[in-house]
């Protein structure tokens, strides 16, 4: 994603491109991979998490729904003695792909965003400063960037452009948009960023292209991003070992709030009072510290991308993991519309 705290700052279609692993010190840290461990590495992008978990002497299983980016796992993977397991898969479906390789892990570390690759490649469609297919899937399979401005109705896509991207202008926008594609479908990326544009206009002051809050929200949609951290983290809580730790890079306000929710209700009692004294007792199934890590001041000189980055992390305990309907009401996900079947 782009930032934290509410805010956007890269000039991009949404997250700091992986060129840099953003905060490894850090998440070597709060993860402390050791010789002999098995560790998640769920967003594996370009591999610097990976990387480093590898050096440490712990064997990796990598998880990235991208194929070009478990090519790349696959191609790293003789370097290291078996020790590297790619698998192209969604992190939301963690628990399914763990119970695979042996059911339970001593650390996962999920960097929420995208990558530089899948940014830098025009014909991915994530990005306003370059021409192309309106795509914007992390994944070979779904509907598209296009899909989604070319049929939802413009209640459901100002909703989407409001929550997801935070956009002020997002009833105009999805006016503007509904209004273009009577006269002609979307199908490139710099044709919606023009629309888009010239609803939300540019001040000299502006430090971000009027875009960039419609192309994250679309791109949050097409790939159910918060959906998949929240399944993502309710999976942690059941593959982890006791002391297992689980280490969480997010860039948004929105992926930050999601996992200080979940942080923070699995590790608290129930706080009762002399209302409600009887509270249902619940298992506190981490334990985890309060205050996000920040980049530090030379690291964003390094490498402005992860000024916005946010870490959070918590290790597990004995209790069992919490489980029926109500296990994903921490992120408080949106109701938004699901996309039409073509002709609806």
């Amino acid at each position: 994603m782009t930032t934290g705290g509410g805010g956007v700052e890269e000039p991009t279609a949404g997250g700091p491109a992986r060129h840099l692993p953003v905060l490894l010190a850090e998440v070597l840290a709060a993860l402390q991979p050791a010789e002999g461990d098995i560790v998640v590495d769920g967003t594996f992008g370009n591999g610097g998490y990976t990387r480093a978990i590898l050096n440490a002497g712990a064997s990796v299983i990598a998880v990235d729904r991208d194929p070009s980016a478990v090519a790349t796992a696959r191609e790293l993977a003789s370097a290291y003695g078996g020790r590297l397991t790619p698998v192209e898969g969604r992190f939301g479906d963690l628990a399914a792909i763990v119970a695979t390789h042996g059911g339970t892990v001593d650390g996962i570390v999920l960097d929420i965003g995208v990558s530089s690759m899948q940014i830098d490649t025009a014909e991915r469609g994530f990005s306003f400063q370059k021409d192309g297919p309106l795509d914007m899937r992390m994944g070979p399979s779904g509907p598209t960037a296009a899909d989604v401005v070319n049929r939802l109705k413009i209640g459901d896509l100002a909703r989407i452009f409001g929550f997801y991207g935070e956009e002020k202008q997002a009833g105009r926008i999805a006016r503007a948009i509904v209004a273009r594609r009577e006269e002609r479908p979307f199908e490139r990326t710099l044709d919606l960023a023009g629309v888009v544009g010239k609803v939300v206009g540019r001040s000299p002051k502006d430090k971000i292209d009027p875009a960039t809050r419609s192309f994250q929200a679309l791109r949050i949609y097409v790939n159910d991003e918060l959906g998949e951290l929240a399944r993502a983290l309710v999976a942690a809580e059941h593959v982890l070992k006791p002391g297992g730790r689980l280490v969480v890079v997010s860039f948004h306000s929105l992926e930050d709030r999601i996992v200080k929710r979940f942080l923070r209700d699995r590790s608290s009692p129930p706080s009762g009072s002399r209302h409600l004294p009887n509270l249902a007792p619940v298992s506190q199934t981490f334990v985890a510290r309060n205050k996000a890590v920040a980049a530090s001041e030379e690291e964003a000189r390094r490498n402005p991308r992860a000024r916005s980055a946010k870490l959070r992390s918590g290790v597990r305990t004995n209790e069992p993991a919490r489980g029926g309907s109500d296990a994903l009401d921490f992120a408080a996900l949106p109701s938004l519309a699901d996309l039409p079947e073509s002709g609806d």
